[in-house]
C-alpha cells in the first residue's frame, strides 16, 4: 500500500475521521509508532530536549534533524513522515528555505517539512507558498511556536489576548493565509480550546492539535510524554506507560547479574566450557 498520502489524509478528514499524529526520533521507536497504527509521525524538533539532550529547540541543527528523519524514514511503511523544519534552517532568505527543505525530501526521505508560523508571519507564509508551488507539502504550525520562545518569554498559553499571548483572531486569520498558500494541515500548539475551535471552523484543511482542546481534526503528542520517558509531565499530555521505571528496573537487574556473576551464563556464550 505504501505511507499514508495527502489525499488519504483529505479523505479521512472529509470522513470526519480523528487523524493521530505522534513524533518520533530514531528508528525503533518510530518502528513501533508505525505499527501502533497512527496517520502521521513528525520527526519534531522537540527531539532538541526530548532525545538529543539539549534544555530545548534552539539548538537543534539541520543536520541532526535530517539525521533523525532519516533514521525513522527508513523504518516507517505506513505513516506519512514529516520533518520538522529546525531553528534558522528557514526565513534567513527564501533560496536556503526551499535548499533546506528540499534536503529533507530529498535526502531525508520525508513525504512533508513543517513550519512555525508566528502570527501574520509574512515570511514564513512566502515560503509556505514558494515550497506548495514546487511540490514539497507542507504543514503549518501556529499558537505556541517553540522556536520563539526567546520572544515570546515562555510557554504561555495562546489567544488569550494579554501582553504574553496573542489574540483568537490573529491565529485565526493566520491560519486562514497558510491554507490559502498551500498548508494541507495545520498544527496548533497550547491555545485555548475556543481558538481551536475557530480555527478549525475557518479552515477546510485538517487542524491537529496539542493542547489545543477538544474541537479539532486531530492530535499529536511528543512521543516521550506518551511512554512516560519524560521528567516532567504536562496539562497538555497523557502519560500511556511507564518506561522509566521499566528501563531503571531493567538495568538495575543488568547491573546485579553482572556483579552477581550471573551473566553472562553458559547459554550466553560461544562453546561454553564448565566453571570450576
Amino acid at each position: 500500500m505504501g505511507r499514508l498520502s495527502i489525499p488519504d489524509i483529505n479523505k479521512k478528514y472529509e470522513n470526519g475521521e480523528t487523524l493521530t499524529m505522534l513524533t518520533a526520533y530514531d528508528a525503533p521507536i518510530a518502528r513501533q509508532v508505525d505499527r501502533g497504527g497512527v496517520d502521521m509521525i513528525l520527526v519534531g524538533d522537540s527531539a532538541g530536549d526530548n532525545h538529543l539532550g539539549y534544555d530545548d529547540t534552539i539548538p537543534v541543527t539541520l543536520e541532526e534533524a535530517l539525521s533523525n528523519t532519516a533514521a525513522v524514514d527508513r523504518t516507517v511503511e505506513d505513516a506519512m513522515v514529516i520533518g520538522d523544519m529546525p531553528f534558522l534552517s528557514y526565513g534567513t532568505s527564501l533560496e536556503e528555505s526551499i535548499k533546506n527543505a528540499g534536503k529533507f525530501m530529498k535526502e531525508a526521505g520525508a513525504d512533508a517539512v513543517k513550519l512555525e508560523t508566528a502570527p501574520y508571519g509574512e515570511t514564513t507564509i512566502k515560503i509556505v507558498s514558494r515550497l506548495t508551488e514546487l511540490g514539497m507539502p507542507v504543514v503549518g504550525h501556529i499558537g505556541l511556536t517553540p522556536q520563539r520562545m526567546n520572544q515570546i518569554g515562555g510557554g504561555y498559553v495562546q489567544g488569550r489576548g494579554d501582553e504574553s499571548s496573542t489574540t483568537v483572531g490573529a491565529l485565526v486569520e493566520t491560519a486562514e493565509q497558510l491554507e490559502d498558500t498551500g498548508a494541507f494541515s495545520i498544527i496548533l500548539e497550547a491555545v485555548t480550546e475556543e481558538t481551536g475551535k475557530r480555527v478549525t471552523e475557518a479552515v477546510d484543511v485538517p487542524t491537529i492539535g496539542i493542547g489545543a482542546g477538544r474541537y479539532v481534526d486531530g492530535q499529536v503528542l511528543v512521543i516521550t510524554d506518551v511512554l512516560g520517558l519524560s521528567e516532567e509531565s504536562y496539562q497538555l499530555s497523557k502519560q500511556y506507560a511507564n518506561l522509566n521505571s521499566v528501563i531503571q528496573d531493567a538495568v538495575e537487574s543488568y547491573v546485579d547479574d553482572v556483579r552477581g556473576g550471573n551473566f553472562p551464563a553458559s547459554e550466553n556464550v560461544f562453546d561454553a566450557i564448565d566453571k570450576d
